[in-house]
């Protein structure tokens, strides 16, 4: 069974930083986990993801988000800058190969942070 926590949602304005943190407990690792968001109204889509031998990215976020990891602790962080409004939504961790989440699903998923961009 693998659990994921995440942490570090909240309200920012707009051109401002947030840095989401996802601790995973269970017979996993950091390969393959990543980061999912879903804006009011819209579909799921993936945001970044550590894959096996590469690192995605959406297209949306390609130089503003960067995904890291600490391996020791087993937590994947997603640190956001220059965030705009069009990036509020609930960004879910996610643990799931990159076939899977390019497919929108993954094995496992977090319960969810919410976060808020303000003009």
């Amino acid at each position: 069974q693998v659990q994921l926590v995440e942490s570090g949602g909240g309200l920012v304005q707009a051109g401002g930083s947030l840095r989401l943190s996802c601790a995973a407990s269970g017979r996993t690792s950091t390969r393959n986990m990543g980061w999912f968001r879903q804006a009011p109204g819209k579909e799921r889509e993936i945001v970044a993801h550590f894959g096996l031998t590469s690192t995605f990215y959406a297209e949306s976020v390609q130089g503003r988000f960067t995904i890291s990891r600490d391996s020791a602790k087993n937590t994947v962080y997603l640190q956001m800058n220059s965030l705009k409004p069009e990036d509020t939504a609930i960004y879910y961790c996610a643990v799931g190969s990159r076939s899977q989440v390019m497919s929108n699903s993954a094995d496992y998923w977090g319960q969810g942070t919410q976060v808020t961009v303000s003009s």
